[in-house]
């Protein structure tokens, strides 16, 4: 988990769509706006890596603003449905699901910000999307020294803006492996134990 964890760091970090003048995609305000996944990926590149190479920005202030961008643009509550799957998901009660997506989605992001000190100048190519009904999948690869890994984003357009809420990373998802975890979990415990461990801080 801890390699998964952070490769997980530069899919959130390029998956944003932030573009480099500091506009979201689907911004009424921008008459540029291509409301393309592919190009809102690569638009957004520049901005992000001068964030996370500012030498004069506190490590705290980076996790602080990498977050603002992040969040918006994953749907956290999908994730969370499809992390528990067809089995779990419906067992739990409205009270339930709203602590689990709370817990997911914190976990999620303090994983993400522990890494974050571990970016050593890799970098994205972002292919031709593919569209599959109501899904576009945009193959891309993360390239560093040590050679290439082919990764998926697979996002829908949620109230007129791209959302993520699946990577496949070298044909693995990252949530099918996270629902993998969450049933063994289940399968020998109650919902409610499953929820307080996931209160206890994810592993470094």
């Amino acid at each position: 988990m801890r390699k998964l964890w952070f490769i997980l760091l530069f899919l959130l970090v390029t998956a944003t769509g932030i573009y480099a003048n500091g506009t979201t995609p689907n911004d009424p305000n921008d008459p540029n706006d291509p409301n393309d996944p592919s190009d809102l990926f690569r638009a957004k590149w520049d901005a992000i890596i001068s964030v996370l190479q500012d030498k004069d920005m506190e490590q705290d202030a980076k996790e602080k603003q990498l977050d603002k961008i992040i969040s918006p643009y994953f749907d956290f509550q999908l994730m969370s449905k499809l992390a528990l799957g067809r089995i779990y998901w419906p067992k739990l009660t409205p009270p339930q699901r709203e602590k689990f997506t709370r817990l997911f989605t914190e976990q999620i992001k303090e994983s993400y910000r522990k890494k974050i000190t571990h970016y050593k100048d890799e970098k994205v190519l972002v292919k031709p999307k593919v569209q599959k009904d109501k899904t576009v999948y945009i193959p891309t690869e993360l390239i560093s020294k040590d050679g290439k890994m082919d990764i998926l984003y697979k996002i829908r357009k949620m109230d007129k803006h791209w959302k993520i809420y699946d990577v496949e990373i070298q044909g693995v998802s990252l949530l099918l492996t996270y629902r993998s975890q969450f049933n063994d979990i289940l399968s020998q415990s109650s919902i409610e134990d499953f929820l307080c461990r996931l209160e206890k801080p994810p592993d470094s």
